[in-house]
């Protein structure tokens, strides 16, 4: 499974906004890919800031 795929499943799950650090204590993933990942999904709006520092996937 790919990083992002992984970061946005994490996400899904937790079912509310997290942080990088949260992201990281969930998936186990290193977090130089979890950040790699994040500025991606940012990019391509596939998650969203409802809280400073804490992101969701985007509501499509």
């Amino acid at each position: 499974m790919e990083t992002k795929e992984k970061v946005l499943e994490v996400m899904r799950e937790a079912g509310k906004p997290l942080s990088a650090g949260e992201v990281e204590k969930l998936s186990g993933l290193d977090r130089k890919e979890i950040d790699k990942a994040f500025k991606e999904l940012k990019k391509e709006e596939a998650i969203v800031s409802p809280v400073r520092c804490k992101w969701e996937p985007a509501a499509k």
